[in-house]
């Protein structure tokens, strides 16, 4: 009994700080994650001579005309990571990125081992607010709270 209370008074201060830094962390990921996406988007948009070019002769996303595609990635990528960010729509926008992640990895075969890791890191990422939500600093967070506060127990 004396080694588990010993075991439960270290443990203790070490969990309550790790609860207490944990929307902070989870905050972090989804800036981060907004930042990577966005990124992309802002370069397309940026260069779209070469964007369309692009989707027209290296990239071969199935299902779309490259031109179509060139528009709905660029729009993907600008619009989903400001969700991402803020927290609203959270889980929607971790989910879109999600698929228009692994849709990119299908539609560029050039890809190289590091630009793959790359993409797998971010799915595994971005599967931390598909799985829990945006966390407890996002407005979607705020919205339950006010609204809906038997979703927070």
């Amino acid at each position: 009994m004396a080694i588990t209370n010993t075991i439960a008074s270290f443990a203790r201060p070490i969990i309550s700080g790790l609860e207490f830094i944990g929307p902070a962390v989870h905050l972090g990921i989804r800036l981060y994650l907004a930042n990577v996406f966005w990124q992309s988007g802002v370069n397309k948009f940026q260069s779209w001579d070469s964007t369309l070019f692009l989707f027209e002769y290296e990239y071969q996303v199935p299902l779309l005309s490259p031109k179509v595609a060139a528009y709905l990635g660029t729009g993907a990528e600008l619009f989903f990571p400001v969700l991402l960010a803020i927290g609203i729509g959270g889980r929607f926008a971790a989910i879109s990125l999600f698929v228009f992640n692994i849709i990119a990895v299908i539609s560029y075969p050039s890809l190289n081992e590091v630009g793959v890791a790359q993409h797998q890191l971010w799915g595994l990422m971005l599967l931390l607010p598909v799985c829990y939500g945006p966390g407890k600093i996002s407005i979607d967070y705020f919205i339950r709270k006010k609204y809906m506060t038997d979703a927070l127990q």
